[in-house]
């Protein structure tokens, strides 16, 4: 692992320094946080103009007590930086494709069905099936409008959890709920496929005709609004999220990135092909060259369904693990080439290669530790301008470059 000992120390704490004189006198300035009690009294008022019943309200809402380990969950921040490879590797797995495979077999005339009223495939819905609850498998157990409240009363996204909690409390009237089983994750996503209480009041649907939307118990309800959703968010249908391609030697990798697409038939002239090493077509259709582990790794252009996916949840991560998972529920085979063994680095490790970046004159942005798609473009800036592969990977020799040149 490279140390950043030498990173300009007296400049990385001067901006710590300020960062934290800053935050101090805003909390010193701010204004004393309202109780919970407050905060419920509040947002009581918030249901009643939402149009929450006054039971609801007085007897449901008005009970509510906070969940401390909520906060803990919103705060929590991991150790290290989560890489491609093992992201990929924990969440594209043979369970998860057999199962979606099984799924597949139970429900294909239903899944046919949802296919052709929607335009959605039957293995996209099953592999954000498996993505978001091992296909039923662990739905979460925390009680929603508690954690809700909990993150409403929250001076972090209070506005946004707020308006949640009016939209959650709103489908426990319209469905005739039990708020003892309205049960789902720490920040309020419920049910098989993982709604939001505003997803769930304007997309679920009754997928079996009974009458009743119920995305905790019933998987036609929750596969037909699932494909409603993803119709709603703009899926295109007859067209897939993308494929793994391979590059040739000497690639210039400063093509790559979500933000620079270009047409099929402008990356066949690049020399991209099929992994069977078949051509692209010779099309305009527009797709993006993502290099999730760098240059040792796999490639993928992405299509206008990937950015769909991105709208369920905004990761490439996560879009391109979906979207391999349902070609693989398909019956297509794996990767062509195995996940790199990548360095595992520290958060802090990653904001302080991102400070060098900054003040090298590279711009990421924000110093998160988070590999986002502004910092992979610095770092391709950077390899280029040092001689090195410019695949926005920052691989060992590029943080001791990066180390070297800062001194």
């Amino acid at each position: 692992m490279i140390s950043f000992a030498s990173f300009k120390p007296i400049l990385i704490a001067a901006a710590l320094t300020s960062v934290f004189f800053s935050a101090s006198s805003q909390a010193n300035q701010a204004p004393e946080l309202p109780s919970f009690q407050q905060c419920i009294e509040r947002l009581q008022q918030q249901a009643r103009s939402a149009g929450v019943s006054e039971h609801t309200t007085t007897a449901i809402l008005g009970q509510i007590k906070p969940l401390p380990k909520i906060l803990d969950y919103d705060r929590s921040q991991p150790e290290f930086v989560q890489t491609f490879s093992g992201y990929f590797s924990q969440r594209v797995t043979n369970w998860r494709i057999n199962k979606g495979r099984e799924k597949l077999a139970k429900h294909r005339k239903f899944l046919e069905k949802l296919t052709r009223q929607y335009g959605v495939p039957a293995h996209y819905l099953l592999a954000f099936w498996g993505l978001e609850t091992n296909f039923g498998g662990i739905k979460g157990k925390i009680p929603t409008i508690a954690a809700l409240t909990t993150l409403a009363c929250d001076q972090r996204r209070s506005a946004y959890f707020s308006e949640e909690l009016m939209q959650a409390l709103l489908l426990l009237e319209r469905e005739n709920l039990d708020p003892k089983h309205m049960v789902g994750s720490w920040a309020g996503a419920m049910g098989h496929t993982q709604f939001m209480p505003t997803a769930y009041m304007k997309y679920a649907i009754d997928g079996d005709g009974d009458g009743k939307i119920d995305l905790w118990n019933n998987e036609h309800d929750a596969l037909a609004s699932a494909a409603h959703f993803l119709q709603n968010l703009g899926w295109k249908a007859g067209y897939r999220w993308g494929r793994e391609v391979l590059l040739p030697q000497g690639f210039n990798y400063q093509l790559a990135g979500k933000s620079s697409p270009q047409t099929l038939a402008f990356w066949a002239q690049q020399g991209v092909t099929q992994v069977d090493n078949k051509a692209l077509d010779n099309s305009d259709l527009s797709a993006a060259l993502l290099i999730p582990t760098g240059h040792t790794g796999s490639a993928f252009l992405v299509y206008g369904n990937f950015e769909v996916i991105l709208r369920w949840n905004n990761s490439e991560y996560y879009g391109l693990a979906v979207g391999h998972l349902a070609d693989r529920i398909r019956g297509q085979g794996a990767l062509s080439k195995p996940l790199p063994d990548l360095p595992k680095y520290k958060v802090v490790e990653m904001q302080q290669f991102q400070v060098a970046l900054n003040q090298l004159g590279f711009d990421v942005g924000e110093a998160d530790g988070i590999l986002g798609p502004a910092t992979r473009k610095g770092v391709r800036a950077f390899q280029q301008s040092v001689g090195l592969i410019a695949d926005g990977y920052p691989s060992t020799e590029t943080i001791a470059a990066a180390k070297i040149s800062v001194k």
